[in-house]
């Protein structure tokens, strides 16, 4: 009878060892998938928004020397391209309080309970 208990208690022990051996596998796997995830995010992220910017400055240049051409003087088309950002940053600066900041963070929180949802349903698969 001792001898039963003795080898279902090793069983038992063993058994423990194994879960835990396999919860702390599963998590370095989950943590290097998140890491992963976030690299690749961080990675396309940062791809997309120096494509924009390089569109952007280009585009600015374009419509600098295109007004300059109408204006007959560069420092004409490139004054009104800088009196427009200038609006424009001073219209960004009075209204990013009210709307702009609210707006980023509505859009980060909703990131994070996409992602959120996301992770549920990779755990009940």
């Amino acid at each position: 009878m001792q001898e039963n208990k003795d080898k279902s208690i090793e069983d038992l022990v063993d058994d423990a060892k194994g879960f835990l051996e396999a919860r702390v596998e599963y998590t370095r796997l989950y943590i290097v998938e998140k890491a992963s995830k976030i690299f690749a995010d961080l990675v396309t992220s940062t791809a997309v928004i120096v494509c924009f910017i390089l569109a952007f400055l280009f585009g600015s240049v374009t419509l600098a020397l295109y007004l300059s051409d109408l204006l007959g003087s560069y420092a004409g088309g490139f004054g009104c391209v800088s009196l427009f950002y200038i609006l424009l940053a001073i219209i960004v600066y009075l209204t990013k309080d009210k709307y702009i900041e609210k707006a980023i963070i509505n859009v980060a929180i909703r990131k994070y309970f996409d992602k959120l949802a996301d992770k549920e349903e990779d755990e009940k698969l």
